[in-house]
């Protein structure tokens, strides 16, 4: 299998990639600083994900994970924070970026057998679960729940399977030092969901150890 993970320089991507490494799994990540280790993508830039397609020109992805996020409002205030420009800058990453990276990477999908898209979105995205607050984190992310459950039936005659996941609250940059969730055991749970997603199982939210999502 061909893993392409977006946004792989650091947190769960990074560990994503490492343990498909470990596994002797082929395996590539992009960042928006590359090295000789990363393909050069930044998600929200239109021209930036056209150079990655045509960079993977003729090449199969078997699975794309796309996990490259931001979460610019922790701490604001409802008073005079979530300022226009974070909400811009949020949804251009977190949905738009997934789009676009969906979208210019179609032929490479349908070029595999089993193509799968992995869409990595949060606890945070429920409607049943708002105890308030990360306004902008947690539309962004209900936003690429939604994103997934279209492209899941949009993508189904196609043979392409669509699954979104919750990784946990994970001790990275973003989650915090205070997480009770390691990158390592949320890495491992994810790839356990992204082999077990399939047609018969498109378009589910899931948590990363396997438990169904509420919406």
């Amino acid at each position: 299998m061909t893993i392409l993970i977006t946004g792989a320089n650091r947190g769960i991507g990074a560990e994503l990639l490492t343990q498909y490494h470990a596994a002797n799994r082929e395996a590539q990540g992009t960042a928006r600083a590359p090295n000789a280790d990363l393909l050069n993508l930044d998600v929200t830039d239109a021209t930036s994900v056209t150079a990655l397609a045509h960079k993977l020109d003729g090449q199969t992805i078997d699975l794309l994970v796309c996990n490259a996020g931001v979460y610019l409002d922790k701490g604001q205030n409802l008073a005079n924070g979530y300022a226009p420009e974070l909400w811009a800058q949020s949804f251009a990453v977190n949905v738009t970026g997934v789009f676009l990276t969906v979208q210019a990477l179609l032929p490479q999908l349908q070029s595999s057998a089993q193509p799968k898209i992995a869409i990595l979105s949060s606890q945070m995205a429920s409607h049943e679960r708002a105890p308030g607050g990360s306004y902008i984190y947690r539309a962004s992310k209900a936003a690429a729940l939604n994103l997934g459950r279209n492209l899941a039936t949009d993508l189904h005659d196609l043979g392409i399977a669509v699954g979104i996941y919750h990784p946990g609250w994970v001790s990275t940059d973003m989650g915090g030092g205070t997480a009770p969730t390691t990158p390592q055991a949320s890495a491992a749970g994810l790839i356990k969901r992204f082999d077990a997603l399939s047609l018969d199982t498109t378009g589910c939210f899931e948590t990363f150890e396997g438990e169904p999502h509420p919406y």
